[in-house]
């Protein structure tokens, strides 16, 4: 079953067990799943991996909407927002711990040869191709500078 068919069925879920927020939010991630297969008619079909890749994306906007929420004063929204938060990251995969993530970085550094904040180009690139889908780029990026010896 792919990510789309487990939605779909466990919206039907939802609406019998009147969960509203987990209605709302399955419907939201069907909906953006269906938008972005929409844009890729005419091209190469939508993947297991594109799935991933827009619900991060979901995710990560619900992320900067709780700190944002949180910054404004509305608490009320921004814990309306993890919540949904929540829901999406069900259906992604695991996140990699930051040592995980630190040995791929090791390994790309080996691989590079980088040696100093210079090289950040030549391993960013090369870690995100593993982890994508499993790690904040943002905490990567900080990492990989980290032990490239700029932060």
């Amino acid at each position: 079953m792919n990510l789309r068919e487990r939605i779909s069925e466990d919206l039907k879920s939802a609406m019998k067990s009147g969960d509203r927020i987990r209605l709302e939010t399955l419907r939201t991630m069907r909906a953006v799943l269906l938008e972005k297969e929409i844009e890729k008619r005419g091209g190469p079909a939508m993947t297991a991996e594109d799935e991933v890749a827009t619900l991060t994306s979901a995710a990560k906007k619900r992320k900067e909407s709780i700190d944002l929420f949180t910054k404004g004063g509305r608490p009320e929204l921004a814990h309306q927002e993890g919540l949904e938060l929540a829901i999406i990251q069900e259906y992604l995969p695991r996140q990699l711990t930051a040592e995980e993530v630190a040995g791929f970085i090791r390994e790309a550094v080996v691989q590079t040869g980088a040696s100093g904040p210079a090289d950040f180009a030549r391993v960013m690139p090369l870690v995100m191709k593993q982890v994508r889908g499993k790690a904040d780029g943002k905490v990567v990026q900080d990492l990989v500078k980290k032990a490239l010896g700029a932060a």
